[in-house]
């Protein structure tokens, strides 16, 4: 028979375990999209390009134009295979590995049964982000899929499911923030940055939107506006 001491410490720590895994938000989550795809198997010159310059630049160790300033990300996620071709220059810059999976490597289609799984990933992820006390304190960039980070139609495919990360990270419960519903199918172009203050907060402090301007060499990349066409330069190969 277990002794009554020892019975309310197993209790205690029992009700304490839940407690801890709820308190783990990252300090901040940088959201980027995949560049430009030629294939459902690869990107095109300009999304290639893209990847270099986001490691380069937005995204690098040294550059003064990163959002990181120095600051090594716990991780860089992927979920497909255009999302695993843009991080890796990232990951490589920082001399991080992107954690696969067969999902990862498989060509993307845009049917029910794909979107399925990858919304079935998406709640693994954030599940994991908001709950693992590793990503406490820490930031993290996801680089992913524009359709699974913001999609009102996606998200009316599901009705009464959790799939979109704009749904699982709460981005519409953020105190004076206008999130986005749908990432437009024309913009590869700009971060959103998500800021936790305390690590107990489930919904972000803040949301930010940064557009990408790359300076030389990567100067001539398409930045065009919120869900405006992209200007592609002939030849590109991009779809």
């Amino acid at each position: 028979m277990v002794p009554t001491r020892l019975l309310a410490v197993l209790l205690a720590m029992s009700l304490l375990v839940p407690a801890t895994l709820a308190h783990a938000a990252p300090k901040r989550i940088i959201i980027a999209r995949h560049g430009e795809k030629h294939t459902p198997l690869s990107l095109c010159s300009i999304g290639k390009e893209r990847a270099q310059a986001l490691a380069a630049q937005y995204l690098s160790p040294a550059s003064p134009m990163s959002l990181l300033k120095g600051e090594k990300p716990a991780a860089v996620l992927a979920v497909t295979l255009h999302t695993l071709e843009t991080a890796r220059p990232t990951a490589k810059a920082w001399g991080l590995r992107i954690a696969t999976d067969p999902l990862m490597l498989t060509p993307i289609r845009n049917n029910r049964y794909f979107n399925s799984l990858i919304n079935a990933q998406n709640r693994r992820v954030v599940r994991d982000l908001l709950e693992n006390p590793r990503w406490h304190g820490q930031t993290v960039v996801m680089v992913w899929e524009h359709f699974h980070i913001a999609s009102e139609a996606l998200e009316k495919e599901f009705a009464g499911e959790q799939v979109t990360l704009r749904q699982l990270l709460h981005l519409d419960r953020i105190p004076k923030a206008r999130v986005p519903k749908t990432w437009p199918d024309s913009n590869y172009n700009f971060f959103w940055i998500l800021t936790y203050d305390r690590p107990q907060d489930t919904v972000p402090s803040r949301f930010r939107v940064v557009r990408q301007y790359f300076a030389e060499p990567y100067a001539n990349l398409p930045s065009n506006d919120w869900g405006a066409p992209e200007p592609l330069p002939p030849g590109s190969g991009c779809s």
